[in-house]
């Protein structure tokens, strides 16, 4: 099954790709697409078990990693290609570049886990008790302001987390909670940045830095006074710093280097 997508922006522009994190649809771009469709031809995919695509289809990084770089590849046309993620569409990103490592220009690598939890599944299994939650209206606002996600966003948030199913949602925690960078992410030739914030939990932190070290295209930043989802708690921010980096401008000074 091919992912369906939105596209926006004159197509003879230089390609921006934007992946969604998990429990949330393509929308959370929508102040970048905005933006950014100015000056590119802006992809918003959506992940297998979200949005669109949310009809049973098994869910892995692996997979969608592979379904976003064909899609790239059918639209490509030998222009320059930005791809940013968050969360687990920043995983998604990471094995995106590792399996075609001359593909992508810049990548922005937005709050990625990459350091495996212990027993992932056994963990995951117990969350399931909880899983009634994701319908109950006041968990959800709960959730959703922990990740910025505005009142104006919120029934498309609940909506789309009432379709999630068991199956999708056991698979997407235990995915997003396994996953470590793979072997191929060291031949990776595009710029590479990664961004965590600084409120996000020591684990976060430590998967900057694992990125940041690993790569040396890349440059590691700390957000300051945000926790996870810099694009949604400041879009202007974000866009900014994106803009900058895209110009290959120097941004080191605006924000704490990842050590």
């Amino acid at each position: 099954m091919q992912l369906s997508y939105k596209e926006v922006g004159d197509h003879t522009l230089p390609l921006m790709v934007f992946i969604h994190g998990g429990g949330v649809g393509g929308w959370m771009w929508d102040k970048q697409v905005v933006y950014f469709s100015r000056n590119f031809h802006c992809i918003v995919p959506e992940l297998l078990g979200h949005g669109n695509n949310n009809d049973g289809l098994d869910f892995s990084i692996e997979l969608a990693a592979k379904k976003v770089n064909k899609l790239i590849e059918e639209k490509e046309e030998g222009k320059e290609i930005h791809v940013i993620g968050f969360s687990l569409g920043a995983q998604v990103l990471i094995a995106m570049l590792s399996m075609k490592p001359n593909l992508i220009d810049y990548a922005v690598i937005n709050s990625a886990l990459v350091k495996p939890v212990p027993f992932a599944k056994t963990l995951v299994q117990s969350m399931m008790l909880f899983f009634p939650l994701v319908k109950n209206k006041s968990f959800s606002r709960f959730q959703a302001k922990s990740m910025y996600i505005t009142n104006d966003y919120f029934n498309r948030y609940y909506t789309e987390s009432c379709q999630i199913n068991k199956e999708t949602f056991y698979q997407v925690m235990t995915e997003n909670m396994s996953f470590a960078i793979p072997r191929g992410f060291k031949n990776v030739r595009a710029k590479l940045l990664v961004t965590v914030g600084e409120n996000e939990r020591k684990i976060m932190k430590d998967s900057a830095k694992e990125i940041a070290t690993c790569h040396s295209n890349c440059t590691g930043v700390i957000i300051p006074g945000v926790g996870h989802g810099f694009s949604l708690a400041n879009p202007k921010e974000f866009n900014k710093m994106v803009e900058m980096w895209v110009k290959q401008e120097f941004i080191s000074n605006r924000f704490k280097q990842v050590e």
